[in-house]
Formats: structure tokens, sequence, C-alpha cells
């Protein structure tokens, strides 16, 4: 098995005016690995979050996602390298109003040079998966909060990533629909996909088995949290991974191949 880091920040900052967002931070994400990242609102998680994606690039630093150093990629590499290994889920969904969700989850691999009918193909069993296989035609508009968050996460998942970003996904949902999202988001854990996900619910971020710490720009704190030890004795506020089966059914397995088109 690959044991190399999904994700790796070496001193890495970023800067905006003369603003430090981002100060000195230095972290490793390893495979299958599920993150929580905690702190208070212009703390710098979302930056770190856009750098890990590769949507911002560091001032200083290096920035290394699935053995690749972001730094060194041409544009066309990185969109290559975004497509290929990272999905996005965000507190707003993002999905474009007018179409059928079919279509924006198959637009997911629309830079990954998958055939339409292949893309249409993926999209719909994404869909099954998340839930939504009897909803596949229906727009937005027509869905509920959590059945487009779930919409949103299954675009995100589509191309198989290895490695999803969620910021505040259950941020504009009901207790039932983020409960319902974040059980999705443990069963794409619990079948090997890395997540880091920025959430300002405790609850939330206790299920996850490593918690990190964002305060002025920097990382004031890195721990394991427990959650995977707690799933063992029952515990109903963790174990992100164990507490969570792949209760919908089929292999959510993420891309394992480690090369970027040139």
């Amino acid at each position: 098995m690959n044991a190399e880091p999904v994700v790796v920040l070496d001193r890495v900052s970023r800067g905006y005016g003369g603003v430090a967002a981002v100060r000195d931070v230095s972290l490793t994400v390893g495979p299958g690995e599920a993150v929580a990242v905690v702190g208070p609102s212009g703390s710098g998680k979302s930056t770190m979050l856009n750098l890990i994606g590769t949507l911002d690039r560091p001032t200083s630093g290096t920035v290394t996602v699935a053995g690749h150093e972001v730094g060194r990629l041409s544009d066309r590499r990185l969109s290559a390298l975004r497509a290929r290994y990272i999905g996005f889920v965000f507190q707003q969904f993002h999905l474009p109003a007018g179409f059928p969700i079919v279509e924006a989850v198959a637009d997911g691999l629309l830079y990954s040079g998958v055939a339409r009918r292949e893309r249409t193909r993926r999209s719909l069993a994404a869909l099954s998966r998340v839930g939504l296989g009897h909803r596949t035609d229906h727009r937005p508009h027509e869905l509920s909060g959590g059945e487009r968050q779930r919409a949103a996460i299954a675009r995100a998942i589509v191309g198989e990533p290895p490695l999803l970003l969620a910021d505040e996904p259950t941020g504009n949902l009901d207790t039932a629909s983020g409960t319902a999202v974040m059980e999705l988001l443990g069963e794409l854990h619990t079948a090997g996909t890395a997540l880091v996900l920025i959430t300002h619910d405790a609850e939330v971020a206790a299920r996850l088995p490593r918690r990190i710490e964002f305060r002025d720009g920097a990382v004031v704190g890195d721990r394991a949290t427990g959650a995977a030890d707690d799933a063992g004795k029952g515990s109903s506020t963790a174990g992100f991974a164990g507490r969570v089966a792949l209760a919908r059914g089929g292999d959510l397995g993420h891309h394992t191949a480690t090369e970027v088109p040139h």
C-alpha cells in the first residue's frame, strides 16, 4: 500500500497586502486520514485549505500534494492535479441553477478528459452512492438543503479523488441534514478518502480522529482526539471512521494513480 503523504506543507506562509493570512505552517496529512481544522473566523483556516487545494500559491514555503510540489507545476499541470486528486465541498453548494443535478455532477469530470457518456455514467453512480439516485433529473431549487449538499459531495467525489477538502459543509444545514452529511463523509473516509474539514461545530470536530487548531494564521494545536478509540467503545460522538459503516452500498474507493499529465 502506498504510504506517501497526501499533503505536506513545509513552512508555508501566505500574505495579502502585507498581512499574513497563514504564517510558517508545517503539517502532513497521510493517506486516508480524517482531520478537523478549527479556530476563530479570520484565523487562516480557509486560506490554508485553498493552499492545499492548489487554488492559491504560498508566498513562501512549499506545498506538496500527492508527491507533486505545487510551486513547480505549470498552470496546466496544476489544473490536472486538482482535477485528478482533489475534491472540494463548500458551505455554499455551488450547483448551477437551471440544470439537472446529473449534469452538475458530471461537470466535475470536465477537466479529466472523460468522454461525455462516461461522465454521465459516473455521475449517476455517484448520485446513487450519496442517496440521490431517485433525484437525478431534479434541479437544485427542487432539492432540500441537505440534498443539495449531498449533490455537491457527489460532484466532489465523482472522479474518486484521494483527497476531499470540506469548508463548513454542514454550516447551512439543519441538525438532521448536517448529521446525514457527516455520515456520508464518514462513509467516504471509511472507504479510504483522506478528509480535511473546516468546522466551527465542536461536535463535528469531535467526530474526527485528528484536530488542528489555527489562531492568527498559525497552527497552535495538532492532536489526536481519541475519536478512533471511542468508536470501539460505542461512543456516540465518534469514531468518525469506525462509527459509520458503508451503509449505502458500493465501493467509494479512491484514485490511486500518482502521475499528473504533462
